[in-house]
């Protein structure tokens, strides 16, 4: 999932509970606090329903995934996990973008469009917005596509 070897306990561990399960993606959406984020979470299915071309499928307790690709570490651990997805979390809004820490061409693209993004913040495979209102939607669609094509890529269906 992730090509950085420290990374690799930090994502082990959380694989455990984050798993493709039945749970309702619509139902999960009403409950997501406070108010607004449940239409910003109905915008970003509808984002990555048009990138991905695929439906949308909880992970997890609280983890919107779309498509799913299967791993193996050189530890041997290995396991399957959504190729991409978002979390409509309270505080802020958590997109999981794996694909572009794959190269340095990639991670040098993603700094860029980062730059022209608008208000956001960054962890090691997730980008953190408070607000979609706060960043363009055309640099986000082109974010998420290239993380896409670019997961495509590493872990071909």
């Amino acid at each position: 999932m992730i090509c950085s070897n420290n990374q690799e306990s930090i994502v082990a561990k959380a694989e455990l509970k984050t798993k493709a399960n039945e749970a309702d993606v619509d139902a999960f959406i009403a409950t997501a606090q406070p108010e607004r984020r449940q239409e910003e979470a109905r915008q970003l299915v509808d984002l990555f329903r048009r990138i991905t071309g695929e439906e949308p499928r909880m992970w997890g307790p609280s983890i919107i995934g779309f498509g799913s690709y299967d791993y193996k570490y050189d530890s041997g651990r290995e396991g399957t996990m959504c190729r991409t997805g978002f979390s409509p979390r309270k505080a802020k809004l958590s997109l999981y973008l794996m694909g572009a820490y794959c190269t340095p061409e990639a991670q040098a693209e993603q700094e860029r469009l980062f730059g022209l993004l608008g208000k956001h913040s960054v962890g090691k495979s997730c980008l953190y917005i408070n607000r979609l209102e706060q960043v363009d939607m055309d640099i986000l669609e082109q974010l998420i596509r290239n993380n896409w094509d670019l997961m495509n890529e590493r872990y071909p269906q």
